[in-house]
């Protein structure tokens, strides 16, 4: 039996690069963090707050993604929408991740399951 902490690990590393697709894939619809957060944890793809506030900071810093401020509300709220570059990146980063796993299933099949 695989030990659960290095499982949970590797689960991890697969999934840390899935993060920013699905954000920039989620903010086609403009949200801001909190949101985000729920959102993704409802796709069953949990992020925690100190990874994804900094992850929307460098996507923001790439021209990945746009922001305004929302101060129509008591709590003023930044406000992310992916933008013309981010939908390319998205897109591109989409064929890759179908690429490799289209890939992999041919390996596994290939390769036959133990």
């Amino acid at each position: 039996m695989i030990d659960p902490e290095v499982s949970a690990g590797h689960r991890q590393e697969v999934r840390r690069g899935s993060v920013v697709v699905a954000c920039l894939l989620m903010l086609r619809t403009p949200g801001y963090g909190y949101g985000l957060l729920e959102a993704l944890a409802a796709a069953d793809l949990p992020v925690d707050a100190n990874t994804l506030y900094p992850l929307l900071r460098r996507l923001e810093k790439q021209g990945l993604l746009s922001s305004e401020w929302n101060t129509d509300e008591a709590r003023p709220r930044k406000f992310y929408r992916t933008s013309p570059d981010g939908e390319r990146l998205a897109s591109a980063l989409l064929d890759e991740w179908s690429t490799t796993a289209r890939t992999l299933h041919a390996i596994d099949t290939e390769r036959g399951r133990p």
